[in-house]
């Protein structure tokens, strides 16, 4: 289909919001660019359905997941923003409300909120919890209604505290899809009955998702992780720059037995996910001009601090295979 086609398709299509459709006309032009220039073993794979991209487009020009770091905004303001930092918990809501739609992803959405209760608490001032929970409420209602992703994710704990609790009320009270939720859970510092309470609330709406704290702070450095898309543990002030997936199932239909496949395919395969993680982040970061943002100047991301990741698909179908094999 051509380019010209493929956007009457998109701007024709009943089902798609304006929003959507700005979305679909903006990935059709990016896909319509030539791909960063790929080793003919990479594009085969590629080609053969064994190794993915997960679809982020052509030409990458943001990083697949951004976790700035909120604290230093609500500390500092933005310049670049024309914010001042803010004084009250309406002003800080206020500026994270902003800060979020100038936060890149590959969905266009941020997929990272920050540690939630971590960064309201030093605004609560005399607020009782009648008023936080109206405002947070709204703020939830806010966060679904306006940036409706799954991807979207928030993390709170694992210390008890008035407002990691108040979102959790929230949350099983709205029952949204978005935000996604990860309560930290350290058996030195999380009561029991937080836990409880989440898992009160797993069985309302499906989440909080469970995070062993103590496991991820020891692998990452001081400046801390964030948790996004449910389950992957990433730097804070960085993430990740793209992902790139393996399919255990493809690679298993070209293998003779399972010793063909763990001697000559996965290595093979392995080797390929590495260049094309290479050429994807080498335009990222070298032709993209996305790390002379406003979000780097002003120390919220660092360069250093964005990593690729490695993906697999298909684990059970490959077993089934080689089995029979």
């Amino acid at each position: 289909m051509s380019l010209t086609a493929s956007c009457q398709r998109i701007v024709r299509d009943p089902l798609l919001s304006p929003a959507q459709k700005s979305h679909a006309l903006a990935l059709a032009a990016e896909n319509a660019l030539p791909y960063p220039a790929l080793p003919a073993e990479v594009a085969e794979a590629m080609a053969q359905g064994v190794l993915c991209d997960m679809f982020e487009g052509h030409a990458p020009y943001k990083p697949r997941y951004v976790l700035p770091d909120y604290e230093k905004f609500l500390r500092q303001g933005s310049p670049w923003l024309e914010l001042a930092p803010p004084r009250d918990f309406d002003e800080a809501l206020d500026a994270l409300r902003i800060l979020y739609h100038h936060v890149p992803s590959v969905t266009g959405m941020p997929v990272w909120l920050g540690r939630l209760d971590h960064l309201l608490l030093p605004f609560v001032g005399e607020l009782d919890d009648e008023a936080l929970h109206r405002k947070l409420k709204g703020f939830w209602i806010y966060l679904d209604r306006v940036l409706p992703d799954a991807f979207m994710h928030v993390n709170i704990g694992p210390d008890d505290n008035r407002i990691c609790r108040l979102i959790l009320r929230i949350d099983g009270e709205l029952k949204q899809v978005a935000p996604n939720l990860s309560l930290f859970h350290d058996p030195a510092s999380t009561p029991d009955s937080l836990l409880m309470q989440g898992v009160q609330n797993i069985a309302l709406c499906g989440k909080p998702h469970i995070v062993n704290y103590p496991i991820h702070r020891e692998t990452f450095d001081e400046r801390g992780f964030g948790i996004v898309s449910c389950y992957n543990a990433l730097p804070l002030g960085g993430g990740a720059n793209t992902l790139v997936r393996l399919s255990l199932k493809g690679m298993a239909e070209q293998s003779a037995d399972l010793e063909e496949f763990m001697t000559r395919w996965l290595p093979h395969y392995c080797e390929q996910a590495s260049r094309l993680i290479e050429a994807r982040a080498a335009f990222l970061h070298q032709e993209s001009g996305f790390f002379a943002s406003f979000l780097v100047e002003e120390g919220l991301i660092e360069e250093g601090r964005f990593v690729p990741m490695f993906g697999i698909h298909g684990m059970a179908e490959a077993v089934n295979l080689l089995m029979d094999k």
